[in-house]
Formats: structure tokens, sequence, C-alpha cells
């Protein structure tokens, strides 16, 4: 409570300035002059002809997803009931805390930034573990599952027609083998203190992983870019812009700029803030069970209003598929054609479940298991949830919604994405925008309070596990989460997003020189599931 009246008291400077006129543009202005490189740097295309460009980093998710698919023999399709039977707690016998019991350290040591009481999930070594299997997936569903697949998919659609959305499929399908390997690299090389708490993601398989291998120089430099990379990234796309979004859409339902709530996004920023900062500071067990009644409550509320819209024009959904698949292969009135759409598929995908980038491995890391490759397969149903299901359902009511051009004009991008859904539900569930507002503010609250999980644990590798830089840490997400609110922050938004696709870097490095430990982990429990038939 000391730490949220703290927070609060220090907020409340921030007022004015947050208020005072054009200030926050000037702000704006100055992070694009000298960040703007970086972000042309991350987002940059590689023109293949005059229509036909494909940005790098989405060539590396993709080049990276197929890889992952062919070398695991389609794990993503093979693991896919396995998976279930694990959230649903069929294997639970076998992971077990029966037998051998590894007892942490009183205190964590460092010889040259690395822990030496290290625990690792191999062989016969057993670990508690914080979180169960499903509320790990519910911890990193709610980083990804959000505007993404309400805004984004509308946007990829208005683009690349409905033919994105095959394509968007497609991708979401393959990206089910990058989320395996990294969690299950995630689970193997995580880490645990004294108190019991287990941290894990990219940066220490990078830096132990690639250690094993030799290159201990090379995965400590990874490691620590991945981390700086992590610590922006959980500022601002994945707290600031969902702040501002939540704001924008509450404002726009209760009457836009001659609303009642205009122009005080100050205000909710410090009621989100606070709440924020209830959750975090519990750690990643209050967040998981956040998360866990959460997101189901999202996922399930959305898909079924689109269920509903679906059932109403249920005569209409082969004629949707139909202009899906034709769009995908034979596009009409986009540009770059075929290419085209199937750059806008992948792109939405690759934005909406972040599968390659390394985040969720982190919420992964605390699972209670002593088999890393049990997590890796419950993680890769994340990108088939968010992005086959949840953005697959979004596409469909627009298709059917817009039959007369109503909604958008194919080939012309909108800018309002989530405007653009909620009147496409609306015109079919009158009531739905009030729905959907406040699916957006719960999109954006399970985002932060994950990705300030994600951004302390890299903060905390870079700086260390004391107290004072937990709530360092704490203090100034719940700070951004003020501003984000406040204030117009475009260039900061494009700066922190760049940031979060940069991660993709270091980890995908990582997870191509440590596949073959992945893979030894998935053989480990296969056997363990066939020996206790």
């Amino acid at each position: 409570m000391k730490f949220i009246l703290s927070t609060l008291s220090l907020m409340l400077p921030f007022l004015n300035f947050a208020q005072e006129k054009g200030v926050d543009v000037m702000i704006d202005e100055k992070v694009g002059e000298y960040t703007g490189w970086f972000v042309e740097l991350i987002f940059k295309t590689i023109n293949f002809t005059d229509t036909f460009q494909v940005p790098w980093v989405l060539i590396v998710l993709v080049a990276g997803a197929l890889f992952f698919t062919i070398y695991f023999k389609f794990i993503n399709f093979r693991g896919f009931f396995t998976a279930i039977n694990i959230v649903r707690g069929k294997y639970d016998i076998i992971e077990s805390e029966d037998g051998y019991q590894v007892e942490s350290s009183k205190n964590v040591h460092e010889i040259d930034g690395d822990v030496i009481d290290t625990i690792r999930v191999e062989h016969d070594h057993d670990h508690h573990g914080e979180v169960s299997h499903f509320q790990a997936l519910t911890a990193a569903l709610s980083a990804t599952v959000g505007l993404g697949n309400i805004a984004g998919v509308a946007v990829a659609i208005s683009i690349g027609g409905p033919g994105a959305t095959f394509w968007m499929i497609i991708a979401g399908l393959i990206g089910m083998a990058s989320k395996f390997v990294e969690c299950t690299l995630g689970v193997k090389y995580r880490e645990i203190d004294s108190e019991g708490r287990v941290f894990g993601g990219p940066m220490y398989y990078l830096s132990k992983g690639l250690g094993d291998r030799g290159l201990k120089k090379i995965g400590k430099f990874l490691a620590i870019v991945f981390a700086i990379m992590c610590v922006g990234g959980s500022f601002g796309g994945g707290n600031m812009f969902q702040s501002n979004q939540a704001f924008a859409m509450l404002e726009s339902y209760t009457g836009g700029s001659e609303g009642p709530l205009a122009g005080m996004g100050w205000l909710f920023g410090i009621i989100m803030a606070i709440i924020v900062g209830i959750v975090i500071i519990g750690g990643i067990k209050k967040i998981a069970k956040v998360t866990d009644k959460i997101v189901p409550f999202m996922v399930v509320t959305y898909v079924l209003a689109a269920l509903i819209i679906l059932g109403i024009h249920f005569s209409e959904i082969p004629s949707a598929f139909g202009q899906i698949l034709s769009g995908a292969f034979s596009p009409e009135g986009i540009a770059g054609g075929v290419f085209g759409v199937l750059i806008q598929g992948f792109k939405r995908a690759a934005f909406s479940n972040e599968a390659g980038v390394g985040s969720a491995s982190i919420a992964h890391s605390a699972v209670k298991t002593k088999y890393a490759a049990s997590e890796g397969l419950v993680a890769l149903l994340e990108p088939f949830i968010d992005t086959v299901l949840v953005c697959t359902m979004t596409a469909l009511v627009l298709v059917i919604s817009n039959g007369d051009n109503s909604i958008m004009v194919y080939g012309q991008e909108i800018t309002e994405g989530v405007e653009v859904t909620s009147r496409a539900f609306a015109s079919n569930i009158s009531w739905f925008p009030f729905v959907l507002t406040i699916a957006v503010i719960l999109f954006a609250f399970s985002t932060m309070i994950s990705w300030s999980y994600y951004g302390y644990q890299a903060w905390s590798y870079l700086f260390g596990r004391t107290k004072k830089v937990e709530y360092a840490y704490k203090f100034i997400f719940c700070v951004f989460v003020f501003v984000g609110a406040a204030a117009k922050l475009g260039s900061v938004i494009a700066f922190s997003d760049a940031m979060i696709f940069a991660m993709l870097v270091p980890n995908m490095i990582g997870l191509f020189l440590l596949a073959p430990k992945a893979k030894a982990e998935l053989k480990r429990f296969k056997l363990a599931i066939a020996n206790s038939k």
C-alpha cells in the first residue's frame, strides 16, 4: 500500500505537465528525432518489386517458424492434443514433485554476472515452479490477446482484403513451432532464488545455453541486448500503448471530444496505474491469479459474440470463406497481388502472437514441472488461440458485415481498427460497443500486467534482484501507465514497438543454436509419457 500511495503522490506533479498543451507533442517529436533511425532499421523493408516489400523482421520470424516446424517434424500439429491433455492435467502424475528435490541456496551468488546456484530442469531433477500450466498459458496469452486481435485484423483486411485471413492462419500455425522451442528452453535454463522464486526466459537460455556450447561471451552479449530491448518494449508497446488505446476507446464510447471524459486521460491513467500497481507488486503468482480469470472470460466473451453473429449469418459463412480463399490466391484491387496479401496476413499473425520474439518464455518459465518440453507443448497453443481462433473469428465477422462495403473498402488502409471492428459487431449486436469497450480495457490491463513481469525479469537480469531494484522498475512502469493515457506519444510507442521486435534477433540466434537441446527435452518427455502407460 505504501508503494501505491508513494507512486500516486509522485504522479500528481505530472498532471500539469501532461495537460499542458503541446508538451507531449514536443516530447514525441524529440524522441522521434533521436530514435527514428532505429525504428526505420527494425521495420525496414526489403523491396522485391515496386509493389512487393517485406519487412526483414517478418522474413526472420517466418523463416524461423518454417525451420522449426520441419526440424521438429510438425510438432505444431502432432503435439496439439498432447498439449491440451497437459493443460487438462492428464500427465500431472509424471510431473509430480515426488523424488529428488533440489534445494536452493540461501543466497543467489554471482560470478562474472552468472548465477551459480542455477537450477535447470533436466535429467532427474525436479523443480517446484510457481504456477500451473493453465496459469502460465493465460499469463502469456494475456500479453498477446488484445488490441492486435481487435484492431490489427481490421487494418490487415483493409489493406490485403479477406485473403489476408488465410495467410494469417498459416502464419499462426507455423508460429506454434517457434513458441514450442523458446518456451521449452525457457524452462530448461530457468533459475531459482532462496525464496523459491523462479526466473527464466531468453536472457537465461542465451547466456547459459550458449555458454554450454562454448559461446559464453556471445551468449552473455545477446542476453544483455535482449534484456535491454525487453525493458524498453515493456514501457511502450506493453504499457503506454495499452493505456492510451484503452482510454481512447472509453472516451470514444462516452461521446468523444464532446463527451464527459474528454481530456480526462490523466485521471484514467492514475486509476489504471493504481490497479496495475496493486497486481504487479505480488509477482507472477498474483499476476497468474488475475490473468487465469480475466483472459478466459475475455476470450470466451469475445468469441461468443462472434459466434452469435456468425450464427445469425450462418448461410453467409461459406461465401465468407470463399472470399478468404479466393482472395488469398487471386486478389483483385490489392496492391502487391498475392504476395501483398500474404505479407499482410503474415505481418498480422507475427505482430499478434509474438512467436519467435521470446517474451512468452519468461512467463512460461515459472511453471510447475520437471519436464521442460511439457511447457513448450502448452505454449504452442498460444498462437492457435490468439491467431487461428480469435483473429479468424474477428476476420469472419468483418468480412460478413462488409458485404456491401459499408465497413471498409478493400485495398484502402484504415486508421481506426478498433472503431471499424466495433461498427462491424454493432451492425449485428447493437449493444456490443459497450462490451467491446470493457473488453479493450481488460485486454489492455492484462497485457500491461503481463508485460510488467516480462520487463521486470529483464530489468532484474541487468541490475540484480534487490527490493530497491524491484520497486524502482515497478514505480517507473506505473508512471508510464499514467503517461500513456494522458499524452500523445506516437514516436515513443513506435520506438518501443521496434524494441519488442528487435528482441527477435538475439532470440532467434539462440533458438537456432539450441534447437537440439529442445529436441532432447521433447524426447525425454515423450519417454516419460510412454513409461507411465
